[in-house]
């Protein structure tokens, strides 16, 4: 993949979304990771290069594709990828706000 950050906004409709651990900002970066802010000012870093990998990567395997990843979105405050694919946005807060980043595998 090469290098290039994407900066989305929310797509979904006005909605006041409140709770720290909703994702307000969304920079698609090379290597499968991505850079996040969340409502209440935390950044951070998910790395998923090994989760899409992985040979049991599940519904996550689509996302091998480049072109795929590159679509991630923002719906409600959670990181979201057409198909329905999404992370927890409530997870990925208290990880990168323990260590910095959020690495799935």
């Amino acid at each position: 993949m090469r290098e290039q950050t994407i900066h989305f906004q929310n797509s979904a409709s006005p909605v006041t979304l409140t709770a720290s651990w909703r994702v307000v900002e969304l920079h698609i970066l090379p290597d499968y990771r991505l850079k996040v802010r969340f409502v209440d000012g935390l950044e951070g870093i998910v790395e998923m290069s090994r989760l899409v990998m992985d040979e049991n990567a599940g519904v996550f395997t689509v996302l091998r594709e480049p072109e795929l990843f590159k679509q991630a979105y923002l719906e409600y405050g959670a990181v979201t990828w057409p198909g329905e694919i999404d992370l927890a946005p409530d997870a990925m807060h208290d990880e990168i706000e323990q260590n910095g980043k959020w690495v799935l595998f």
